[in-house]
């Protein structure tokens, strides 16, 4: 898999002089420095929270109740520790994992890699497509092929912030983040889920390994969680503070984005689980156990609520999720193509071969299969997602262990078996889900 020609003792020779937009005041406080840093984790952290992760754990709740909690919560913290290795690896060399891969690999390899970069964010975009033509057609009742037309004007929307700077992005994202949490926290008020079930289900249970059904949906929680493209992303944008650049700063400036990623996907671990928690209130203890589509859950929850509101916010948090993820998917793509490439494709360009990929099938399936068509769409969307992860995790993983690339800043013993040790637990239950989907 590695290039034939040692790339090893070139690695940091060929970096690239790193155009910082956003300033960290030097000899500052704790709060003023975490304040400079604050703004990636979020941008990543709408990622675990678009409409992907939606029809997983809707289904999750609504079969098992309370049961799969403990599933996002292991989800999360196997995000939590990929997003630091992500944003060591750019910090500490001045690299994102696209450039990386390119510097140290082998010319077909990075292709390959590239590639499969790309199939993973025409995914995310798919999801991205047909949650938010769902979100139109519950909140204003337009036809999902005429919602799935209408997602290309994001393309408009999205240039135009991106010209305006990158904390004005990071702003939009806490905006619609914000949005979607105070939704789903009205949604447990009138919920009333139990806390002592809850509190249950955040403990891991054999039956979820043993119980076919419950594994399947457990497996698929995971890989609608943990995203590929988020890693890519992530390496980069941390990228755009402008820290000092010797070993004392690099410290100090990981230690910020790393607790900026933290409590950003523990609001995404929240909002997860708000999901899970209220599909199991809601449906699971009403006896609804097969509530697995969006629109299903709409439809039902003011009738078994008792409340007029709720489906509208649920409606509304899901557009909400589309769009946040809309935003980080465009960055994304264009990070994994300048880095494995090293072309860079006027933005709008970008966006819209990104999207057209994305709409094509959706379009196609909406009009000729409809609601449950592109639900299947949706769920088929993160099997492709799954497939796709490996080959973010194993090179991410790799890098960050290495001295030679990372210097003092390598993963330490006790992280290099915790980061191979998730990696191969994530390969497993990926190899084990495309088994089960294919027979």
């Amino acid at each position: 898999m590695i290039s034939t020609k040692d790339k090893k003792t070139d690695f940091h020779l060929s970096l690239p002089e790193v155009h910082s937009s956003i300033e960290v005041p030097e000899g500052a406080g704790f709060w003023k420095k975490l304040r400079a840093f604050a703004g990636p984790g979020l941008l990543v952290a709408v990622g675990y929270i678009d409409p992907g992760n939606w029809a997983t754990d809707i289904e999750g709740g609504s079969r098992f109740g309370y049961t799969l909690l403990t599933v996002i919560l292991i989800s999360n913290l196997f995000a939590m520790l990929l997003q630091h290795l992500a944003l060591k690896l750019g910090i500490a060399t001045g690299r994102d994992l696209a450039q990386a891969c390119r510097d140290y690999y082998s010319k077909p390899v990075s292709m390959i890699l590239w590639v499969l970069a790309e199939i993973a964010i025409a995914a995310t975009d798919l999801a991205e497509v047909i949650g938010s033509a769902i979100a139109l057609n519950l909140l204003f009742g337009l036809p999902l092929p005429v919602g799935v037309f209408f997602t290309v004007f994001d393309v408009l929307i999205v240039l135009y912030f991106q010209q305006r700077g990158f904390r004005i992005i990071e702003s939009i994202v806490a905006g619609l983040m914000g949005l979607i949490l105070l939704c789903f926290m009205y949604e447990m008020i009138v919920s009333q889920p139990s806390v002592s079930a809850m509190a249950g289900g955040l403990i891991p249970k054999m039956e979820i390994v043993t119980n076919p059904g419950m594994l399947y949906i457990a497996i698929g929680i995971l890989g609608a969680t943990v995203m590929p493209h988020n890693l890519y992303l992530h390496s980069s944008i941390v990228q755009t503070r402008a820290f000092r650049r010797d070993d004392v700063g690099k410290k100090s400036a990981i230690k910020f984005a790393t607790i900026d990623s933290t409590a950003s996907l523990a609001l995404a671990f929240f909002i997860n689980g708000s999901i899970l928690v209220l599909a199991a209130a809601a449906f699971h203890n009403n006896g609804h156990f097969e509530v697995a589509d969006i629109t299903d859950a709409y439809h039902l929850l003011d009738p078994i609520l008792g409340v007029s509101l709720a489906s509208i916010c649920f409606a509304l948090a899901l557009l909400a999720s589309g769009q946040s993820s809309t935003l980080t998917g465009t960055l994304a793509g264009q990070i994994v193509m300048e880095g494995f490439l090293r072309i860079r494709l006027k933005p709008w360009m970008r966006r819209l071969i990104t999207r057209a990929i994305a709409i094509v099938p959706a379009l196609i399936v909406s009009m000729i299969y409809g609601e449950r068509g592109t639900a299947e769409l949706l769920v088929f969307s993160q099997v492709i997602l799954s497939l796709q992860l490996s080959f973010a995790v194993v090179p991410l993983v790799f890098f960050t262990s290495s001295k030679t690339i990372m210097g003092s800043f390598a993963n330490s013993s006790v992280l290099k078996i915790l980061s191979w040790t998730v990696s191969l637990i994530i390969m497993g239950l990926n190899a084990y889900l495309l088994f089960v989907t294919l027979i």
